[in-house]
């Protein structure tokens, strides 16, 4: 047995693999790396088949951060040349998320920046979020608007809200590095916020930031013990004007072994290809999808993607399928009871009543 054999094993039991065996996935050599991909995909096609999940970002509050996170175009004092706007009205929100949803989107995720919404703010987003859900009822939402006081992440499951995302971003012995004005702590306190109140946790990572494969690997087995149930992978977009303007670290092929040991790490999660995905991964993008179960459609917060249609082509071409609305994308052990219930009601049959609880 190789040591792919055994850490594909370890992943499809669920099991934590050790720390060697996930810096071998980033040491590996471009000989090994179809095998890396191979012993992945037998990770993904368990939990999550040929399904690709699509996710359509709708930016709804833009610039004009106080936060100086160095990765970010928004960041304070950055001079990218990128949109400034306030918060987006409700009937604004509703129309850019039903754009996602016409495109195939089975999740809009609601981005905001800033250090965190006020009362004010949540009652906002709330009301475009209870508006959007009552025309779209099967369309997941996640909220992502920065660090949560408490009550905050409880609002926004009453109005409906599906998911939460915070990313931990990077190793905690590094945060430092790429930020000044809140705590790799904060972030972590504001995911388990998230998860108390009953949303989906949604937390990843940022690679190309000058990080090692150690810190790589601990963000990784940190967002294991967080246990979030969408694992986010952002590959740095290095806008000019930010701290991080000028690093090109990554190419493809180290792209796809980060991606891999993420799987290993986080097996049964939904992994997802995020922003950077087309610059740094380029011609490779299809293999990626052997990998990840879960994309990004179209632009991101303030940087174009890949045509909606071109991502569509690919998934096809691939040999993969589009995630419908009456599918479920997490496995069966890490579905809420309400929505295991939901489920099976809707494999019922038309006219059956659904569970209070829904």
């Amino acid at each position: 047995m190789t040591w792919l054999d055994s850490l594909t094993e370890q992943a499809l039991a669920r099991a934590l693999p050790a720390r060697a065996d996930a810096l071998r996935v980033l040491e590996s050599t471009d000989d090994e790396l179809m095998d890396v991909v191979a012993a992945a995909f037998k990770v993904r096609l368990r939990y999550f088949g040929r399904r690709v999940k699509l996710n359509y970002l709708v930016n709804i509050k833009s610039g004009l951060c106080p936060e100086d996170c160095f990765y970010c175009s928004q960041r304070l004092g950055s001079d990218a040349d990128v949109l400034k706007y306030t918060w987006l009205k409700p009937d604004e929100v509703i129309e850019s998320a039903q754009a996602g949803v016409k495109a195939g989107a089975k999740r809009v995720c609601l981005v905001a920046s800033g250090r965190g919404p006020n009362d004010k703010d949540i009652t906002r987003v709330s009301t475009a979020i209870s508006s959007f859900k009552e025309q779209n009822p099967d369309v997941e939402v996640c909220a992502c608007l920065g660090l949560l006081s408490d009550g905050q992440a409880e609002r926004l499951k009453q109005a409906g809200t599906t998911a939460y995302n915070h990313n931990l971003n990077t190793a905690e012995a590094t945060y430092q590095d790429i930020c000044s004005t809140h705590s790799y702590q904060d972030r972590e306190d504001t995911v388990n916020k998230a998860k108390q109140a009953g949303l989906s946790p949604c937390s990843g990572l940022i690679a190309g930031m000058g990080e090692s494969d150690e810190d790589l690997v601990d963000v990784a087995f940190a967002l294991r013990k967080l246990d979030p149930d969408s694992v986010p992978v952002n590959f740095l977009i290095p806008f000019e004007g930010t701290p991080l303007g000028g690093r090109w670290d990554l190419n493809p092929q180290r792209c796809l072994r980060i991606l891999a040991m993420v799987r290993f790490v986080c097996p049964d999660a939904e992994v997802r290809l995020a922003g950077g995905r087309e610059i740094h991964l380029r011609s490779l993008q299809p293999l990626a999808l052997h990998i990840v179960n879960s994309i990004f459609l179209g632009d991101y917060l303030t940087s174009e993607g890949q045509p909606g249609g071109r991502d569509l082509e690919m998934i096809a071409d691939a040999g993969f399928t589009v995630e419908g609305a009456d599918e479920t994308t997490l496995p069966e052990h890490r579905r809420p009871e309400d929505r295991r219930d939901l489920v099976r009601v809707r494999r019922r049959g038309p006219g059956t009543a659904l569970p209070a609880n829904t």
